[in-house]
Parts: C-alpha cells; sequence; structure tokens
C-alpha cells in the first residue's frame, strides 16, 4: 500500500474528464486487505474518505477533495465452473474479480475465453468495483443479470460480508450500493454460460446494425466488435487523441415516467415540434415508461458541439458533456445546468446526473 500526504497526486490525472483538484491524503491499494485496511484506517481517524476506481464516473470539484482518497487497484481473477444450466445445458461458470481489474479487458477476455453474459458491456471504461454501484448497462443489459454476489465491507460492522443479487437491490442505475457509502465493494461474482453465442439481444439499434431479429443470440466476438463500433461513433470509448472520449460517459440518465408524464411530454413535443414528430418511449417493465435522455436534450435545442465556453456537448453524442481540453470543473457544471434547465423548460422533465459529484452539486 503506497501513500502520499504531502505531495499527493491531481484527481483530474485519474479522472476521465481531466478534472478535479488534489486529495489530502491519496492511498493506492493494491490488495483486498490493504483496500479494507485504509478505508477503515480514514474511518477511524475520522477523516472523509473517496473511494476512486477509473474515475470514468466522477465530477470532482476544482478544490478537490478534503479527505483521503483510496486508489483501488487490486487485481485478482478466477474462473470456477458451478455446474449446468438446466434451460440451456451451457455450463455455468463463475467469475470472481476483484474491485480494481479493469473492466473492458476483463470483457474482452471473457469474450475470448467463450463465455456468455458481458459482451454488450464492452467498451465502458473503469473499473470492476463500480459496475454493481451503478448497476452499469449499456445496449439491453445490465450486469444486475449476472452478477451473482458482491464481497463487501460493511463499514457499520467492520466486517466482510458477501451479499447476494438480491440483496443489492438493483433497479435502473442504482442499487443499495450507490450514495450509501456503508458498503465497500471489494469483489464482485458474475455468473455466465460457456457458449460461443450471445446473450439474446435486446436492443433494438443494436439488432439493427447486425441484421438481426430482437432475442436472436449471435457470436460472441461479434457482439462485442458490434457494441464496440456503436460506442466509438458515440465517442464513447475512451481514446487518446479523441476530445469528444474526456467525458464521464452519459451524463444524464434516461428519466423515468408515469404514463401520465409521458403523455404531457407528448403534448409539449406536439406543440413544439408538430402533432406528428413521435417521442421515443419505452417500458420499463415495472409500469412506468423510460424516454431518452439524448432526444430530450437534442429537440430541446442543445445540437451535438454545444458549449458557451470550454466545456462542450460531445460532438457525436449528445448525452455526453466533455472537457475538450483548458475546462474547469465549474465550466462543466455551468453547461450540466443549462441542459438541465432548457429540459426542463421545453419538456417539464428535470433530468438526473448519472456521473457522482464530488464535492460539488448540479
Amino acid at each position: 500500500m503506497s501513500t502520499f500526504s504531502d505531495d499527493p497526486p491531481v484527481l483530474a490525472d485519474y479522472t476521465t474528464l481531466g478534472l478535479g483538484g488534489p486529495a489530502k491524503t491519496f492511498v493506492r491499494a493494491t490488495t483486498t486487505e490493504e483496500l479494507v485496511a485504509a478505508v477503515r484506517g480514514a474511518d477511524t481517524a475520522g477523516e472523509p474518505v473517496l473511494v476512486l476506481g477509473g474515475g470514468s464516473n466522477l465530477v470532482v470539484a476544482d478544490s478537490g477533495f478534503s479527505g483521503t482518497v483510496v486508489h483501488v487497484d487490486t487485481q485478482g481473477v478466477s474462473f470456477e465452473e458451478a455446474g449446468t444450466d438446466p434451460d440451456t445445458g451451457e455450463t455455468v461458470v463463475l467469475l470472481r474479480a476483484q474491485a480494481g481489474v479493469e473492466w473492458d479487458p476483463l470483457v474482452e477476455r471473457v469474450v475470448g475465453e467463450g463465455l456468455s453474459g458481458l459482451e454488450f458491456l464492452s467498451g465502458i471504461p473503469g473499473r470492476v468495483g463500480s459496475t454493481p454501484i451503478q448497476n452499469v448497462g449499456a445496449y439491453g443489459q445490465d450486469v444486475s443479470q449476472t452478477v451473482r454476489e458482491v464481497l463487501v465491507h460493511d463499514r457499520d460492522t467492520g466486517e466482510l460480508r458477501t451479499m447476494t443479487n438480491d440483496e443489492c437491490g438493483f433497479t435502473y442505475r442504482d442499487s443499495v450500493f450507490k450514495g450509501r457509502p456503508r458498503y465497500l465493494v471489494c469483489e464482485v461474482v458474475f455468473e455466465l454460460r460457456r457458449s460461443d453465442l450471445s446473450r439474446p439481444v435486446a436492443y433494438a439499434e443494436v439488432a439493427r446494425t447486425m441484421g438481426v431479429e430482437a432475442g436472436e443470440r449471435v457470436p460472441l466476438e461479434r457482439a462485442r466488435e458490434t457494441v464496440l463500433g456503436l460506442r466509438r461513433g458515440k465517442g464513447m470509448v475512451v481514446e487518446e487523441g479523441d476530445p469528444d472520449t474526456r467525458s464521464a460517459g452519459s451524463f444524464f440518465t434516461n428519466p423515468i415516467v408515469s404514463e401520465e408524464t409521458f403523455a404531457a411530454v407528448r403534448e409539449r413535443a406536439a406543440e413544439r415540434l408538430g402533432p406528428d414528430f413521435p417521442v421515443p418511449g419505452h417500458p420499463d417493465g415495472r409500469g412506468g415508461v423510460k424516454l431518452s435522455a439524448a432526444w430530450l436534450i437534442d429537440k430541446a435545442g442543445f445540437d451535438k458541439g454545444h458549449g458557451q465556453g470550454p466545456a462542450r456537448i460531445s460532438g457525436k453524442h449528445t448525452l455526453a458533456l466533455t472537457n475538450p481540453g483548458g475546462a474547469s470543473t465549474e465550466d462543466l457544471l455551468d453547461l450540466a445546468r443549462e441542459v438541465r434547465a432548457g429540459v426542463e423548460a421545453a419538456f417539464g422533465i428535470r433530468l438526473v446526473n448519472e456521473p457522482v459529484m464530488v464535492g460539488v452539486d448540479l
């Protein structure tokens, strides 16, 4: 375990946005034992704690963080066969990964080894430990569909505890871990299937791109490459030299509203865009309707590349707010507030930020 307190690093160097000031203390943990000890030590000292993974879902204040930043750099990965799926006859394989493992290289490895369950989550930046917190998802797949259990350090009791999928309380981009610092994610166990085929295609854009019907299964490598291509086209794969990828991914979540609210949005859209202009909305499976935040932003008048200051909406996708270079966190938040207010004025929907705010409020 490495600790830096005299000259701690600037957090901008550890976030995909490239924003954030210094930490008071910075600790790098390379084992689960070091990770737990670092957080426990800061808790005992009464220090605020920021658990930092890949920094892909953080907006950090320009002033930094006046506490202990624990950088999770644990790297253990293992596989274990665990019987046969009675419905498909496929071998069940449990993947155990420590919190600091980089997510996309792990997905690439899993696909390469012929294991189905994570392929549509290709290209997402960050580390394993953040995936259950956010219930990370994309292109019709959420990690909650394959998470079997999560090993956590319970900061209230001081004990390690294994939480089942049901105990994680997964909902759309949420879990019992998000916004609730009691549980420190140490390891995640994913339940996969040994197969050359993907899970059923569940996202219309993916199905159209591959020329298949929703519900079909496709070769794993084809599923991964299709998703990577779609994400690159939207600036959602972190790549050197592309300023559109200096973001926190999707800045706002897709709103889930009641049928009554959806009807009100359609009325506003008809007034603004014309009576025959369709509003995309899909059942969320719980009686609500999921709207497209990207559509709302675009139709509220915010084009790709929009921005009055150094922060910009991505030139590839309206849902990503970027720091092409030279922006501050306050610049980014000013842009986010402008977009949020514009969407609310146009459609009566108040967007909610997806990234975690550290030392700032939207």
